[in-house]
């Protein structure tokens, strides 16, 4: 039987939900929260009545949106919400924004329809300001249908169970509302040059950027770069952001850059990940982002500061975001604490356990993928998710590393694929098949092993990154979701056999390959999930599974063996 749990914010949980700011690079004055409860009913039509209450921004299926469970897949959910605009919010448009909605959103004000959105992972504007009365009525239509399996689902199944997760559907991030001036900053652009930075508006507007301890720049068609003279470097152990203030004819907003270069350059006698300037070891966790009463949605923002620290105090400066786009506050908290994002495209496509899985287990991992995947609609519709996901996050200075495709999911001619991101964003690393079938285009030579001893030599060409490995299993009584399921990659019985394991793992094969031009290596993973047991912290977040007497040291060892090998090198040459 599956257990309930529930994370400590989850159980301090009261009021209104969500209350922060839910865009922190575009910050305005003006601003509505509309989480909370609402009105919810599941119809084939506009229903009559609305006979249940949904708390947003939680989807249905979990415990804290108060409905606990998942409809049929394709049913209508519909979703109201009554409101008045406050005496002197609104200036000359007003603005409706959905942080993310799974999949397919419809909204109408008033009775108007005004937008249709599909893509589960990507917000969305609406602007509203032409349906508005004294009083208004919002209404947004989810449908959310698993067996189309063109729309991204990333670890959503209909049947969880083993590395499978419970499906989502319906509102999941936050619903809020600003009032803007005729002409504003719809977007803006932050673009890192490794010692500068290019910020641009979106549509190009004349004005100033005003930056904390730097004085004023004006824009210039919409853009201006800034180039300190002393920069101040963007890293984990130092995670210093510049704050700055866009002011235009007409609008203000509030952001934050950061300074950091990346490049690859040979080091050690490898090609080498480089964060600025210097060979940098990525040592990090696969983070899944799910919650025991929220599903894809965190029970609080806070949260995200949780585990981010939780990891940082155990020595990890890299989090890979497995198949899914968080809220804009995840990024923020990584940003503002230190800690260097992987960013996962959400995978679309058919999944097949034997062609994805097991052949490439037993050492199958050479494919052809030009004709894997052919349906047109769902490689545009991948294409699209994956470009709302990049035009969504590239500002934030803790995404180093985009991974394309993992393990061969929903994979497609994948060269041609990497040469098209690359015109979203050329100035990351770039992981094109993480795990196998790799191509020839790609920035890294991505590898994933889970059994037998690790074989850590890579081409010579990119360089090295064990993208996936570990995920040691022990089951902490009292914190276990499904007591009669375990899913791990080899179980520890006791903390102490853990903590041996997961040790000795690293001094005996992680630390060794560095010198051999190993790069990076993520850990499976930050928590249980569901079925999983291989977390470093239980699903509920309350008991912390590896010590940092015995984490730390090998963090200390890692980066050392970096910097060793990189100038024993430099002197012998």
């Amino acid at each position: 039987m599956l257990q309930t749990l529930t994370t400590p914010r989850g159980e301090t949980l009261s009021g209104t939900p969500w209350q922060v700011y839910p865009r922190p690079q575009m910050r305005r004055d003006s601003y509505i929260n509309l989480n909370g409860e609402w009105d919810f009913a599941v119809s084939s039509g506009k229903p009559e009545t609305f006979d249940m209450r949904i708390t947003v921004p939680f989807c249905p299926e979990s415990r804290l949106s108060g409905i606990g469970r998942h409809f049929e897949e394709g049913a209508p959910l519909w979703y109201r919400r009554r409101f008045l605009l406050p005496e002197g919010f609104r200036r000359e448009r007003v603005l409706l924004h959905i942080g993310a909605a799974d999949q397919i959103a419809e909204v109408f004000v008033n009775g108007q329809p005004l937008r249709r959105h599909e893509g589960g992972y990507a917000s969305f504007c609406v602007d509203i300001t032409e349906a508005l009365a004294e009083e208004n009525e919002l209404v947004i239509r989810c449908t959310d249908d698993l067996h189309d399996q063109a729309f991204p689902y990333g670890k959503q199944v209909m049947n969880r169970g083993g590395m499978w997760y419970t499906p989502v559907s319906g509102i999941w991030q936050t619903a809020w509302l600003e009032s803007v001036p005729g002409t504003y900053i719809e977007n803006l652009n932050i673009e890192n040059h490794g010692a500068s930075v290019t910020i641009s508006t979106v549509p190009p507007l004349e004005g100033t950027v005003s930056v904390e301890q730097l004085g004023q720049f004006p824009l210039e068609h919409g853009q201006v770069t800034i180039a300190p003279e002393n920069p101040h470097f963007w890293c984990p152990d130092d995670p210093y952001l510049y704050r700055f203030t866009v002011e235009t004819a007409q609008d203000k907003v509030e952001s934050y850059f950061a300074i950091r270069s990346l490049e690859i350059k040979k080091g050690g006698g490898s090609p080498r990940l480089c964060l600025n300037g210097k060979p940098y070891f990525f040592h990090g966790l696969l983070d899944q982002g799910y919650w025991p009463e929220g599903l894809l949605t965190a029970p609080a923002p806070e949260s995200y500061a949780d585990d981010i620290l939780a990891m940082k105090r155990l020595g990890f400066n890299t989090l890979r975001k497995h198949i899914k786009v968080e809220p804009e506050e995840f990024y923020y908290q990584c940003d503002r604490l230190g800690m260097i994002v992987w960013q996962d495209m959400v995978n679309n496509g058919s999944y097949s356990y034997f062609r994805d899985t097991v052949l490439p287990t037993i050492g199958i991992q050479k494919w052809n993928d030009r004709r894997l995947h052919s349906d047109e609609r769902s490689r545009n519709t991948f294409r699209q998710g994956a470009a709302d996901a990049v035009n969504q996050l590239k500002n934030h200075p803790c995404i180093c590393y985009w991974t394309i495709f993992n393990e061969g999911w929903g994979q497609f001619d994948s060269d041609r694929v990497c040469g098209w991101f690359r015109t979203l964003d050329a100035t990351r690393f770039i992981d094109t098949t993480s795990g196998w079938f790799r191509g020839k285009n790609t920035d890294v030579d991505s590898r994933h092993q889970y059994f037998g001893k690790l074989h850590l030599e890579g081409d010579g060409l990119r360089p090295l990154v064990l993208s996936e490995f570990g995920g040691k299993t022990w089951r902490v009584e009292g914190h276990i979701f499904n007591p009669d399921k375990t899913y791990g990659y080899g179980a520890c019985p006791t903390r102490e056999t853990l903590n041996e394991a997961v040790a000795s793992l690293y001094r005996g094969s992680i630390v060794p390959a560095v010198e051999r031009g190993l790069c990076a290596a993520i850990y499976t993973q930050v928590s249980d999930v569901e079925d999983e047991v291989n977390g470093l912290i239980t699903y509920d977040r309350r008991v912390v599974k590896l010590d940092a007497d015995t984490m730390l040291p090998i963090s200390r060892a890692l980066q050392d063996a970096m910097e060793k090998t990189v100038a024993s090198f430099e002197k012998m040459g």
